[in-house]
């Protein structure tokens, strides 16, 4: 996978990654898919300026924490059913986007069990935030 920190405004960027976290859902706009929940593999990347993300003390308060990554995808679960992938991704990065220390996000979800024939189906979001 290419990275993004060869982007030039990542490149004084960390990369912090949740991957391949297995969540259920109830996502989907098929009648069949609103009785039950369905398996997503959610992957996040968070590009943190290093500058306010070395550890000084080597203390966890210096950085973003690796469970801000994996509750802010709760948060949205905890929302209940979802129609589309793409709402769920641009939900996601929004939501972990308003952290002040990130500055940019990549979001992927993959419904793993759809079609007998291939790994999977999903999408991906990636946003840098905006220079204020």
């Amino acid at each position: 996978m290419l990275s993004a920190l060869t982007h030039p405004g990542l490149q004084d960027c960390r990369r912090l990654f949740l991957r391949n976290y297995e969540v259920l859902i109830n996502i989907g706009v098929h009648d069949f898919e609103k009785k039950g929940e369905q398996r997503v593999l959610i992957n996040v990347d968070l590009y943190i300026p290093l500058a306010v993300s070395t550890p000084q003390a080597d203390e966890l308060h210096e950085v973003v924490d690796y469970d801000f990554m994996r509750e802010t995808v709760a948060q949205r679960m905890a929302k209940g059913h979802v129609h589309l992938q793409e709402t769920l991704c641009d939900d996601v990065v929004a939501a972990l986007l308003a952290h002040p220390r990130v500055r940019a996000v990549r979001v992927s979800t993959m419904k793993p069990d759809v079609y007998p024939d291939c790994e999977g189906v999903g999408v991906e979001v990636f946003r840098i935030k905006e220079a204020a």
